[in-house]
């Protein structure tokens, strides 16, 4: 796995440790051996006991969760790079996808959950959307503290262009993968939100 260490490819930490007390300088590491041998002391005591053990190290579990993390914003760093040359970026076309698919008459709160971050991090977004004529705000007849978004016609353009590029990107990311494999793992990735979505807890003894 790109990014990560395993037992196969990480020199155990003894030897390590071994290896460095051989290259001492002479009639002069008394000191270094003394910490040496030490650290090596308290690295038995940490790991395996207050922490995982070093062997094999992630485990499957750790190492998939990781993964997950790792991927989406490596994945979210190449879209603003080429989005970028666009004028725009990730957090733009997320917006305004979620404002473009989204039912009539979706206030401003409800995008921010459908796009999963906090209201003023959205609010700022949406500021500059707006004023750069892609994003309108539109009061709602029923609840003057609402604002029911829509995108302009220069808006879905715009929108249009950056999800070319993605798509583009996407394609290559998942060329030569079958279908199959992808519904496989987009019904795994479903379930995870959903379990988290829910909310999880740790059961107390």
């Amino acid at each position: 796995m790109r990014g990560f260490h395993s037992a196969s490819n990480v020199e155990p930490f003894h030897k390590a440790e071994r290896r460095k007390v051989r290259q001492l300088p002479p009639g002069g590491g008394q000191e270094i051996l003394t910490n040496s041998i030490a650290t090596m002391a308290d690295d038995e005591s940490i790991f395996g006991t207050i922490l995982p053990s070093r062997e094999g190290y992630p485990a499957p579990e750790l190492g998939l969760t990781m993964s997950i993390v790792l991927t989406g914003r490596r994945w979210r760093s190449l879209l603003d790079d080429k989005l970028r040359e666009l004028g725009h970026s990730a957090s733009r076309m997320e917006a305004m996808s979620a404002i473009a698919y989204a039912p009539p008459h979706t206030t401003q709160i409800q995008i921010a959950k459908r796009v999963g971050i906090e209201g003023p991090t959205l609010t700022r977004t949406l500021d500059m959307l707006e004023a750069d004529g892609l994003v309108e705000r539109l009061p709602d007849p029923s609840d003057r503290r609402n604002k029911h978004m829509k995108l302009t016609n220069a808006g879905f353009t715009a929108l249009g262009e950056m999800l070319a590029v993605t798509g583009a990107l996407r394609s290559k990311l998942l060329e030569g993968i079958p279908m199959t494999e992808i519904r496989s793992n987009l019904g795994f990735l479903s379930l995870l939100m959903e379990r988290i979505d829910d909310g999880l807890s740790l059961d107390e003894d």
